[in-house]
């Protein structure tokens, strides 16, 4: 694993508009050049991709069930079988573009096991602090449109448990009814608490809700208000204590995405507040917060690929941030150890091949 010190920041210009049509996120964000490649944003930006889902739900949302028709349920598919077959597991050894550490705090950066990654796309992953659940976006191929994605029963939200140290076969995490269509991922999990992304049956577009944790599993799932999804301009979000960290392109800040912060007092939102310490002229988003509050974690554009970056906190006010990962590595997440996980993505003559989670275990 390369590991370097000092670095001279080298931001590419990208294009992150809440306003692009269908057409400009797949010929310009999705495929924007950075450098030598080409990100493909589709699942690296969870909430862009649903944009290019939400259309779906105009069609078939009409039909009424037969009383005699029984009640759906929820498909039992392994998603392992419906990896492309021609797409082989991409590991270390032969990775074109491998994450490279610029701290002393980790160790080498690994993939996790094959309860958690496979052949396909693993994204959007969140630990909770404990490190022994980890729940993830998953889809088996990352070629295909994300409008034909949503219809192969296995594409959404995942979830695995470590058991005596080993992490089980991840299992799928539902947030609809059985029956209908959504696509979700992107979760923050605070307590019995989630956030989490979603296109769905009802709704225009990609927008946020909140589930409760009852029973064993997530339920009461809510639209999180059109105060954050209108006027607040939520993206992806994180929740710690009554703060909700979340990136937009809102007006008012410095780049395409800023990391912006608004309280929650009851049921009542604050006016977002940019945190400018950390904000760029260009993109910064996918904000993480650890559990003490201390540390700030992000994703920004760094020499042409996705990079994360740490700001810490002193006294009321963050600092300035400094890199840890760079070379398409993005969405940070931690446990209470300090355990450092992260997406990777896979390229090869620029193109992206699939995707997984890996992990930088602190010294």
């Amino acid at each position: 694993m390369k590991r370097v010190s000092g670095f001279q920041q080298k931001q590419i210009k990208n294009c992150h508009e809440p306003a692009c049509t269908i057409d400009r996120c797949t010929n310009a964000n999705f495929n924007q050049p950075f450098g030598c490649h080409k990100i493909a944003w589709k699942i690296h930006d969870f909430f862009a991709m649903l944009f290019l889902v939400s259309s779906l739900f105009f069609f078939g949302c009409d039909d009424e069930k037969s009383e005699n028709e029984p009640p759906a349920t929820y498909p039992t598919i392994d998603r392992t079988t419906k990896l492309p077959p021609d797409i082989t597991k991409r590991i270390p050894q032969t990775d074109h573009h491998p994450p490279i550490l610029y701290s002393d705090e980790f160790e080498d950066p690994v993939p996790l096991p094959a309860g958690i990654n496979t052949s396909g796309g693993e994204d959007s992953p969140f630990i909770l602090p404990d490190g022994n659940t980890m729940y993830f976006f998953f889809t088996p191929d990352v070629r295909v449109p994300a409008e034909q994605q949503i219809l192969d029963s296995v594409t959404g939200l995942w979830v695995s448990l470590k058991v005596n140290n080993n992490w089980e076969p991840a299992t799928r995490c539902w947030l609809q009814e059985p029956g209908k269509l959504s696509m979700d991922g992107a979760v923050s999990i605070q307590g019995e608490e989630m956030w989490f992304a979603s296109v769905r049956e009802g709704y225009v577009g990609p927008n946020i809700f909140t589930a409760e944790w009852i029973v064993d599993k997530w339920t009461n799932w809510t639209y999180a208000g059109d105060r954050l999804m209108k006027e607040i301009q939520i993206g992806e979000v994180h929740i710690h204590g009554n703060d909700l960290y979340f990136h937009s392109a809102r007006t008012g800040g410095l780049g395409s995405y800023d990391i912006w912060i608004t309280t929650r007092n009851g049921d009542n939102w604050s006016d977002p507040v940019n945190i400018q310490t950390i904000n760029s002229s260009e993109m910064d988003g996918w904000p993480f917060v650890n559990s003490e509050g201390t540390e700030l974690w992000f994703t920004r554009v760094y020499l042409g690929t996705p990079a994360i970056f740490k700001s810490l906190k002193s006294e009321n006010s963050w600092g300035e941030p400094e890199i840890v990962l760079s070379q398409f590595a993005g969405e940070p997440t931690l446990d209470e150890a300090g355990n450092l996980y992260f997406v990777h993505h896979f390229y090869e003559n620029s193109v992206m091949i699939e995707a997984d989670i890996y992990v930088a275990f602190k010294k």
